[in-house]
């Protein structure tokens, strides 16, 4: 295929960008240095470009000529008609993470790494806009390209939804596809689809255990909030097994833990933080309320009182069942043979849920775990072991591209994602969390 040809073509630089943003890893909403990059790099493809008020994102749009009459104004010009619209999204944080990968080009920054991937998806994306640049008479609509900050717990897409990026072509997106890249679960290479519920909800349980502290030798005369706490961790877990249907899971991870100064002082309080994964909305709603009455009917069998704050975080990720099959034709044109569908969702999260809760559209996973190496065994990411390969940079560049070539052509012929034939499946992948 041409287009992977080319994006072949681009793999050096590739290369480049992605290395230059793993070396420089920015953490949050603020990343200056990573968003001066990706400027420099889109600077001279002939795209509308702006940047984020509330977050250092920017959003570059290109106009497609194919189909318009010779020398007409450019689609999202005044007194024109609009015409299909596709997103293709990005992101770009870091993690706090020390990097022990040892690789070469190892993070330069103390306490950060690129330990998800996100200075793949960054490089992957600008390839993608210097293929579609070269092939804009090619594009029978507008492409949008989103390089959004803070995916990691700052939900960055929100603040850019709410920014207008959707709107950024003059016009609602038609469609909008993204992309993640594993260092574990699938074998090099492999790209990984599924419809409908493809990621969990993710919310957060911050409690704080008010107790009397007191001598350590005498805990009768005080009021002790570490052992109540170890109790409510404990509860919490049986709560799940115990309250929640095994076939529609939830996962409940006690990450922080935190009391006292000294071995034989009873503290005063005690703390601890949960992350909850959950898989349907029923079930989330459900959290909110089970949650706190448990921990409350425990703190005050013992006397004590419980502090309880649960944080909405992010929402489900819902792919597009259509738009889904789309891609997944998509990739079998370009890589037959390397893709499957995901048996179950994955236990992580992402705030590309809020992008997919306003307009249709589809995640794709793709693995760079490193040719040769087992991936049930690889460093998985987050890991500050976790290693992606670059040889997968211009696989994905091509991928993004062609979507929005081949979604762009559809729209514009007046058909649907449901439209194009659906690429058989040879097979599932194996669950996997993220």
């Amino acid at each position: 295929m041409a287009i992977t040809d080319d994006a072949r073509a681009l793999q050096d630089q590739l290369i480049q960008w992605r290395h230059a943003f793993h070396q420089a890893p920015e953490i949050g909403l603020d990343l200056p240095r990573t968003q001066e990059k990706v400027l420099t790099a889109l600077d001279g493809l002939g795209l509308e470009i702006s940047t984020g008020t509330d977050t250092t994102s920017v959003t570059a749009v290109l106009r497609g000529t194919a189909g318009l009459p010779a020398g007409s104004p450019s689609d999202g010009a005044a007194g024109t008609v609009a015409r299909p619209a596709v997103l293709l999204r990005a992101d770009m944080d870091a993690l706090p993470v020390q990097e022990r990968t040892g690789v070469e080009y190892t993070s330069r920054i103390d306490g950060a790494m690129h330990a998800c991937g996100h200075d793949l998806h960054t490089a992957m994306l600008l390839g993608a806009a210097t293929l579609l640049a070269d092939s804009r008479h090619r594009i029978a609509g507008d492409v949008v390209f989103m390089f959004q900050p803070g995916e990691e717990g700052y939900d960055g897409a929100s603040v850019m939804v709410r920014e207008g990026v959707l709107d950024a072509a003059g016009r609602r997106v038609d469609a909008a596809f993204g992309m993640h890249v594993f260092s574990s679960l699938e074998p090099h290479g492999r790209f990984v689809t599924r419809p409908g519920v493809m990621m969990s909800a993710s919310d957060g349980l911050f409690v704080r255990v008010l107790g009397a502290g007191g001598h350590g030798s005498a805990p009768h005369a005080a009021k002790d909030p570490v052992t109540v706490s170890a109790e409510m961790i404990l509860a919490l877990q049986t709560m799940v097994t115990r309250q929640f249907d095994m076939f529609d899971p939830t996962v409940l991870t006690v990450g922080r833990l935190a009391a006292g100064t000294k071995r034989n002082v009873i503290p005063d309080t005690a703390e601890f933080d949960a992350t909850i994964r959950t898989f349907s909305e029923a079930n989330r709603e459900r959290m909110q309320t089970a949650i706190p009455r448990l921990l409350q009917g425990i703190a005050h069998a013992h006397g004590l009182d419980v502090e309880v704050t649960y944080l909405p975080e992010y929402p489900l990720t819902v792919t597009d069942t259509a738009e889904t099959e789309f891609a997944e034709s998509t990739i079998a044109e370009l890589f037959d043979g390397r893709h499957s569908r995901l048996a179950q969702p994955l236990s992580g999260s992402e705030d590309f849920s809020r992008v997919l809760a306003e307009v249709p559209g589809s995640f794709v996973g793709l693995s760079a775990v490193p040719e040769g190496v087992d991936p049930r065994t690889s460093a998985f990411n987050h890991s500050p072991y976790a290693t992606f390969d670059d040889a997968v940079l211009a696989d994905g560049a091509a991928v993004y591209a062609q979507l929005a070539l081949s979604r762009t052509a559809l729209l514009g012929a007046g058909q649907t994602a449901a439209s194009q034939p659906a690429a058989a499946q040879p097979g599932s992948a194996q669950p996997a969390v993220r």
